[in-house]
């Protein structure tokens, strides 16, 4: 069975923004081509254990097991070597891309303090939205008494097909990502 949100936006989001952008292909409308989770993890330099922790915590939260990633360079002040270990990556695709956004908007998000939406302005050039969250606590796969340390991490949408950032907001939009309302 196909997730809720891929049946969304076949059914009701591709209409929706054909009418709205005058675009006459459905093939032309934007869509989401993945979503990537990213975790550095700084203090894995001194303690290994603590980026394994943090990597068991993203494959818990996206159900995918995360890449391993090294230093490229050597950085001196922070006591990182060439190709020391400093966190994971986790790219979802397709069933599990739509399963983890529907979870994130409807169920992470709002367990947030003090949540009012999430900024407009975090758009690149390309379409793509990135979100940077302080702490894991707020996915209810993640136990809270069994946490040792609060670990943040990045989330990029990645859009395809977007002619502007007006494009890519509004797919989200219909997608159901709460933005924080214009003042």
């Amino acid at each position: 069975m196909a997730p809720r949100l891929l049946e969304k936006y076949r059914q009701e989001i591709i209409p929706e923004m054909m009418r709205a952008f005058g675009i006459s292909n459905k093939f032309a409308v934007p869509r989401l081509e993945k979503i990537v989770i990213n975790i550095g993890v700084g203090q894995a330099v001194g303690d290994i254990k603590i980026l394994e922790k943090a990597m068991e915590d993203i494959a818990l939260i996206t159900g995918q097991k995360p890449i391993l990633r090294r230093a490229k360079k050597a950085i001196a002040n922070f006591k990182i070597k060439k190709s020391n270990p400093i966190g994971g990556k986790v790219t979802l695709r397709w069933k599990i891309m739509y399963e983890f956004m529907d979870r994130f908007f409807n169920i992470a998000l709002p367990r947030l303090r003090d949540f009012r939406g999430v900024p407009l302005e975090s758009f690149d050039k390309a379409g793509n939205y990135s979100l940077g969250l302080s702490e894991q606590t707020i996915f209810p796969e993640i136990d809270y008494d069994r946490l040792s340390r609060a670990q943040g991490m990045d989330i990029t949408f990645v859009i395809k097909n977007a002619k502007s950032k007006d494009q890519a907001r509004e797919l989200l939009r219909l997608f159901g990502m709460p933005f924080q309302m214009q003042e």
